[in-house]
């Protein structure tokens, strides 16, 4: 893992076609776009380890939740916006093509970040330092330019500094009109090509397309659950953004200690006919598998899950905190039984009264072979915010729309959402 980047130069660089912007487009159309959303276990991901088993995978994807959940406690801004953000886990990337002749980068994509940035000639990377897959090399791009130190982006931006010729110097570029870091030099041996930020602030990759392109501050994405081999999630832009499937649910987004922050409030949890009542702002992030709700609303659903699921699975000790509340669940036929069993949890979101409902598939996880955990934990003084994380989010549709500041959850099938779109170029 990457201990610290570092930046320069406030650069400008234009392309031609929006879709230019993504490297991997499965579809471009008058409606809008969408990528392939690809995460980091999967096959076409170059973080790829074919040495671990799909439980190792899972453990892993424990273990990247309590450090992403720490990091989301912390403001972006401490020792440097861009080291605080290299330096904490990822779930999913996505291809995209900067400058012209445009070069093809494999960027992290991040709803929890509104910092958009890429690796840059030329770098002064540190002994032993790892090399990443592609590096952007602004003077060989013909649409570049410095951006002047009285611009309005330049003091848009925390950090910035201006040298003895009037240019801005920050982690910044555009394309076009939108703005992305230049990264320069990386100590540490895990490094990433880019980052695109798909959080709220007006800096992300949302936010600025809004604000300079007719496709709205809309996106969406449809997350493939981690059991489904071979298949891809979706990220779409603009009108391809709405959620349309039936069932869907919508909630406004609150004001967040954090602008880049998705944010909702959560009135109660529901399962079956026991409800909990506990007002809570929860964070929507794609970035944390796990999702990690109030003390007062877990203590309650654990004891409601046991009492339902009954004695017919034997429970075991966790195999790794903050999971809890696991079962030996043996072979596919007492897994299948074993699901069966649990109960639909349902979320009710303040503001506009909607109900989301949680599957099993969406509220445990298969961490050892034949070992079900409740993937649910409790918010702690470690992990201090509570957050709806992408297990939760599997098989869902959820589409942000900054323009009405709302969020909407409807079930989909995920894995033909991807596939079934019609490839262009």
């Amino acid at each position: 893992m990457a201990t610290a980047t570092t930046c320069r130069s406030l650069l400008l660089a234009v392309v031609v076609l929006i879709s230019q912007l993504c490297g991997c487009t499965a579809y471009v159309g008058v409606d809008g776009f969408s990528v392939e959303f690809i995460h980091r276990d999967s096959v076409k991901s170059p973080y790829h380890d074919p040495a671990l088993t799909a439980h190792d995978r899972v453990l892993a994807a424990v273990r990247r939740s309590t450090v992403r959940a720490a990091a989301l406690a912390r403001s972006n801004h401490g020792d440097g916006a861009v080291s605080e953000v290299v330096s904490r886990p990822f779930e999913y990337l996505m291809a995209v093509n900067v400058g012209t002749p445009p070069t093809r980068m494999l960027a992290i994509a991040d709803t929890g970040s509104d910092l958009v940035w890429f690796e840059c000639e030329p770098r002064a990377a540190a002994a032993g330092a790892a090399r990443p897959s592609a590096i952007f090399n602004p003077s060989s791009s013909s649409t570049f330019g410095h951006v002047g130190c009285n611009s309005g982006a330049c003091h848009a931006l925390y950090g910035t500094s201006c040298d003895a010729s009037s240019n801005c110097h920050h982690p910044y570029v555009l394309v076009p009109n939108v703005s992305f870091g230049c990264s320069t030099s990386t100590n540490g041996t895990f490094v990433v090509d880019a980052m695109v930020g798909l959080g709220a602030g007006n800096s992300s990759l949302v936010g600025q397309l809004g604000a300079h392109t007719s496709l709205g501050r809309r996106f969406s994405y449809c997350l493939v659950p981690y059991t489904v081999k071979n298949a891809s999630s979706a990220l779409n832009f603009s009108d391809r953004a709405a959620v349309t499937e039936p069932g869907e649910a919508t909630t406004a987004l609150v004001r967040s200690e954090f602008e880049a922050y998705y944010t909702v409030e959560l009135e109660s949890v529901r399962i079956g006919n026991a409800s909990f009542e506990h007002l809570s702002r929860v964070i929507v992030d794609s970035g944390t598998p796990l999702t990690f709700l109030d003390k007062a609303l877990v203590d309650p659903m654990v004891q409601e899950l046991t009492r339902r699921i009954g004695t017919g699975f034997p429970k075991v000790p966790s195999p790794q905190e903050p999971l809890q509340l696991c079962y030996d669940v043996g072979g596919p036929a007492r897994r299948y039984s074993f699901s069966k069993s649990i109960p639909d949890v349902t979320l009710y979101l303040a503001v506009f009264g909607e109900a989301v409902t949680l599957k099993a598939e969406n509220t445990f996880v298969e961490a050892q072979e034949g070992i079900m955990c409740l993937a649910v934990a409790p918010v702690t003084e470690k992990h201090p915010r509570s957050i709806l994380g992408n297990l939760a989010q599997q098989n869902m549709h959820v589409g942000y729309n900054l323009d009405k500041g709302t969020v909407t959850f409807a079930p989909a099938d995920c894995a033909s959402s991807y596939n079934s779109l019609p490839v262009h170029g």
